[in-house]
């Protein structure tokens, strides 16, 4: 028997429209300070070169056909200081921007270099694409180039990641196999950092190294702490392998138990006998209960 297919709200409209822009009510002003900001500064440009890339997002239209607008401030703000008459819009199901922004994804360094690279191979010139991203010329070419010498299987795991573009400077430094292995620890840490990377290729062997016939120099470590860092890493990564392989069992036997003590203590005559005799007990019963609970945050 198979369970029914869980169905899935879409939070916002499938159409894209184009809105006055005396229609749609910001919820926030914009001060001096803000339109002085190195971020509204760019997405002027990034407007005035390339037009709005991402859409506004407002709600449905209130009784006088007005719009009340979720996200895309700066934006909203940029298309009223050119002039411009409508703006492109999605419409958002929700009424409260905080809900929305929760959904909402930055644009990964993967994705950006996908972008970008897309861009260029349809012709739009390396300047004007700095121009409305914020950044020098040669920084777009670097960024085209982002993957070159990255395993596959590794911007896989980055893909959606947000990673300082120097990470893939240290990936290109180490075998495939081994900037899978860093890719999959760094998104266990969550730590995305050049930091990070630059400590594991501290902690890398020389074997593991894309040239190891050329010594690793890492500013600041000596041949010494490298070799007692690869040491420490390999401990970690073997622990860290024990407790992926067996996590999942773990987790389930502890949810099941978990769900049996809460019943136990559930249950008054249990409950009062626990507590009278053995309230230590009862009391770890609780704990366990509440760290284990589905709806704990």
């Amino acid at each position: 028997m198979h369970d029914a297919p869980i169905a899935v709200r879409i939070s916002f409209e499938r159409e894209i429209l184009q809105l006055p822009v005396t229609a749609i009510l910001p919820l926030r002003p914009m001060t001096k300070r803000i339109t002085d900001s190195r971020r509204y500064g760019r997405i002027a440009t990034s407007i005035g070169e390339v037009g709005v890339i991402e859409p506004l997002i407002v709600t449905k239209a209130d009784g006088e056909g007005r719009h009340m607008l979720l996200d895309g401030h700066l934006r909203l703000h940029v298309l009223q200081n050119r002039g411009m008459d409508t703006a492109t819009c999605i419409v958002s199901h929700d009424d409260e921007a905080f809900t929305y922004n929760k959904r909402v994804n930055r644009l990964a360094t993967v994705q950006e270099h996908y972008m970008i690279t897309r861009a260029i191979d349809r012709g739009v010139p390396a300047g004007m694409i700095a121009a409305a991203l914020g950044m020098d010329e040669k920084s777009v070419v670097r960024r085209r180039k982002l993957l070159d010498g990255i395993a596959d299987d590794a911007v896989e795991i980055l893909k959606d990641r947000p990673v300082n573009p120097q990470v893939f400077d240290v990936l290109r430094r180490m075998k495939d196999y081994r900037q899978v292995e860093t890719a999959e620890l760094m998104t266990s840490m969550n730590n995305f950092t050049f930091s990070y990377a630059r400590a594991i290729l501290a902690a890398t062997r020389q074997d593991d190294l894309a040239k190891p016939d050329r010594p690793k120099a890492i500013a600041g470590v000596t041949t010494e702490q490298m070799a007692r860092m690869e040491r420490e890493l390999e401990k970690l990564n073997q622990d860290y392998r024990g407790i992926e392989a067996t996590f999942g069992d773990d987790v389930l036997q502890l949810v099941l138990a978990s769900r049996y003590l809460g019943r136990l203590i559930e249950n008054g005559h249990v409950a009062a006998y626990l507590e009278s005799r053995h309230p230590e007990i009862v009391g770890e019963f609780r704990t366990i209960v509440a760290a284990t609970s589905l709806d704990a945050t």
